[in-house]
């Protein structure tokens, strides 16, 4: 059958090797707010809405980055949630009138949208060849059909960082480049059992992204899918394992947005959060700081992978202009100073530096040893749901705050989830995307 996210397994493990340190994508950064209902730039400016870059000193940092561009002119980047940035393409481009310059997003964010909302960009990533992107970013640039309908922009990944004090409590034999869940798992004790308090963390806050943990990392590694094993035998023995985990993880993770404040503050020494989400932590003291793969399971190393594109709303304003910007934010020193101030990689060809920031490096190192996992196991987030992504979101989030925080029965939450899922899959009539498998026009089916 082939595999509905457009690229097979091993292809989406070439993802991101256009740069020697980026392996694997991952998934980027949610949050922040939507702060314009039009999204007009103002007199003379490019209107730049995204899903990307949206808590705050990111935003900042980037915004930084647009300023300094030379031959572009002002552009005023707006955040937005998927949702709305769907809705307010959709909107725009159904009523004739669009505001919105540029759009940026996740591949899930963007490929949906490829259904006459987009302009066609075929002639600019010919033009932008030399770039040598991946084939494979191309070919989901083109969702599913022969062109192109966004520019590969940036990419992530999750790691796992370590404050080097929590190696005394490692289990006896476990390798910290290569561990299994089970080794995490007691090594979360033993390190409990040495302080008498917890010692690791879990973003599980309001903002935080633990559902990404349990669709890319944790589902992957115990089932081998994330839709079609959703309520399996295999789901039940994931959800008692985190339930276990939990035991030993700091109770304050349900406030935590991101890892690398708590990290720094000494309110956990272990924790996994996406790489611009960590990158902080070990600033001030790299030296006592490593960041490794995240684990493996029984059914291998689950992790998530994600593109961010640039794209066009049909019938927006000033393209010309709007190429110039995509054109800029495709040079290969621009994106590496994104790499060096958000912790987002690049998808273009480009010679990792030597003076990368040593918390950078730090996440470059761990990136690469996960992309070379021999046992790695690639999840897309979820693909073609549009401005019901948040609904999948609260499947998960819901599923753990019954099952991990309530102790409510297991299987019986997952039954009754399992059907939620459906009915949302169904609704938006989405195929199966990675790592499950499933035939193209055939709505996924929740197992």
């Amino acid at each position: 059958m082939a595999n509905l996210s457009g690229i097979s397994r091993r292809q989406a493990l070439r993802l991101g090797l256009a740069l020697g340190v980026a392996g694997p994508l991952a998934s980027a950064c949610g949050g922040g707010g939507f702060s314009t209902s039009g999204g007009g730039g103002g007199e003379g400016q490019l209107s730049f809405l995204s899903t990307q870059f949206t808590p705050v000193e990111e935003k900042e940092r980037f915004i930084k980055i647009l300023g300094g561009l030379s031959n572009v002119g002002p552009v005023n980047f707006v955040s937005a949630e998927p949702g709305q940035l769907t809705t307010q393409v959709r909107s725009q481009v159904g009523a004739g009138k669009v505001e919105i310059n540029l759009i940026g997003g996740l591949h899930g964010d963007l490929a949906p949208l490829a259904d006459g909302q987009l302009e066609d960009l075929t002639d600019l990533a010919n033009e932008l060849k030399d770039k040598a992107y991946p084939e494979d970013f191309l070919e989901l640039s083109k969702a599913g059909t022969d062109r192109n309908w966004y520019i590969p922009w940036a990419q992530a990944t999750y790691v796992v960082a370590i404050n080097k004090k929590a190696q005394e409590w490692l289990p006896s034999g476990a390798d910290i480049q290569d561990l299994t869940y089970d080794q995490y798992l007691a090594w979360a004790k033993a390190a409990k059992e040495a302080t008498g308090t917890p010692q690791f963390g879990l973003p599980g806050g309001p903002k935080g992204l633990l559902h990404r943990f349990l669709q890319g990392y944790l589902y992957p590694s115990f089932t081998g899918g994330q839709v079609t094993t959703f309520a399996s035998d295999e789901a039940v023995t994931l959800w008692e394992y985190l339930k276990e985990l939990w035991t030993y993880c700091n109770p304050a993770s349900t406030n935590f947005d991101n890892m690398q404040e708590p990290l720094a503050a000494g309110q956990a020494t272990v924790a996994w959060d996406h790489v611009a989400r960590l990158v902080d932590a070990p600033k001030d003291k790299p030296e006592d700081w490593i960041m490794v793969p995240a684990p493996k399971g029984p059914e291998g190393r689950g992790f998530m992978a994600v593109l961010t594109g640039m794209a066009i709303p049909k019938g927006a304003p000033d393209q010309d202009k709007t190429k110039s910007l995509i054109k800029a934010l495709s040079e290969a020193n621009v994106q590496l100073d994104v790499l060096r101030q958000n912790a987002f990689f690049p998808t273009v060809k480009a010679e990792v530096p030597s003076d990368l920031p040593p918390a950078v490096q730090l996440e470059a190192d761990a990136v690469r040893a996960q992309a070379d996992s021999p046992d790695a196991l690639v999840a897309l987030p979820p693909v073609g749901l549009g401005q019901r992504d948040g609904e999948m979101t609260k499947i998960y989030k819901d599923c753990f705050t019954a099952i991990v925080l309530q102790n409510s029965d297991i299987r019986a939450t997952l039954e009754a989830q399992a059907k939620n899922m459906q009915a949302l899959l169904d609704d938006a009539k989405a195929s199966c995307w990675a790592p499950d498998d499933g035939t193209k026009g055939e709505t996924c089916k929740v197992g």
